[in-house]
């Protein structure tokens, strides 16, 4: 059964993907009776917004389900493993229009752009707007990686609808016609940039790369004066599932009793300024005087 935090998330996700795959099918319509490659390009793209909708609410399925003893840590990681996917289909769509814009290069067509061609755009130009200012709000309220790395690649979407509304507004008012391959080009490299962006985290969750600043733990730490030295920091994970865990050194005669309820201190202190939905594990050790 989905948490209420995964409900959300699910919610947001089937809005995005029916505004993403409306968008779609009037930019690829509209783009193939214009001929225009980059219009077009940028419909592919939109569709490809969808389609990272549909791996984000599969994803959401697979990691919202409880910690069984095969996966005492949960599925969360589920999640990165999603956002991971939406940046390579990203990266291979930048890829793939970088070699249809060669082509196109090659084997240049005369555009027919129209008044509809030119509405299409600012309104769907409007709709990822709200769409990608929408996602990464709820994605960073909710701590959800699947909808901020769904919100990056979204967000790619304004700054190339808006190179391919100048291309038309270009070709309308007497431009050549080679300026619709150079944007689509330009296309590929944001699709490219966004691909870089998903990844780039997705991969340092997976790899268990350090999610907290060491000095950022240390500060927090030797707040308590209980605390002689701090060692062997470590942090992995993602907003919404923080692990975090370190060797204190107290007191040598401090007792085990008020050695836990440190340690239970120093917990609530790294969840209440650093991230609630965090796991820490402290071991104390004895510090002596030298």
């Amino acid at each position: 059964m989905l948490s209420d935090n995964y409900k959300k998330v699910n919610q947001v996700l089937a809005i995005i993907l029916f505004a993403n795959l409306t968008v779609a099918i009037l930019k690829i319509c509209i783009g193939n009776s214009i001929k225009s490659a980059s219009m077009t390009a940028d419909g592919f793209h939109s569709l490809s917004d969808g389609t990272s909708n549909i791996i984000g609410l599969i994803a959401v399925f697979f990691a919202s389900r409880p910690k069984d003893e095969n996966h005492p840590y949960g599925h969360k990681k589920i999640e990165a493993i999603a956002s991971l996917i939406i940046g390579l289909m990203l990266l291979f769509i930048g890829i793939k229009i970088i070699f249809t814009t060669f082509y196109n290069l090659q084997n240049p067509v005369e555009l027919s752009i129209s008044t509809l061609s030119l509405v299409i755009m600012i309104l769907t130009l409007t709709v990822n707007i709200f769409v990608s200012a929408y996602e990464f709000k709820v994605g960073k309220e909710l701590n959800s990686q699947i909808l901020i790395s769904d919100s990056v690649h979204t967000r790619s979407d304004i700054f190339i609808s808006i190179g391919v509304l100048f291309t038309l507004l270009g070709v309308r008012l007497g431009l050549p016609g080679i300026i619709d391959p150079i944007v689509s080009l330009g296309v590929s490299v944001f699709i490219i940039n966004s691909s870089y962006e998903v990844l780039k985290p997705s991969i340092g969750i997976l790899i268990d790369g350090a999610a907290v600043d060491k000095s950022k733990i240390k500060e927090l730490v030797f707040e308590f004066n209980e605390v002689k030295d701090v060692h062997n920091i470590r942090s992995r994970g993602s907003k919404n599932d923080l692990h975090i865990d370190m060797h204190i050194m107290v007191d040598p005669f401090i007792s085990v009793e008020d050695s836990h309820k440190l340690a239970h201190r120093i917990e609530e202190e790294i969840k209440t300024e650093i991230n609630k939905n965090t796991q820490v594990i402290v071991h104390i050790e004895p510090f002596y005087k030298l």
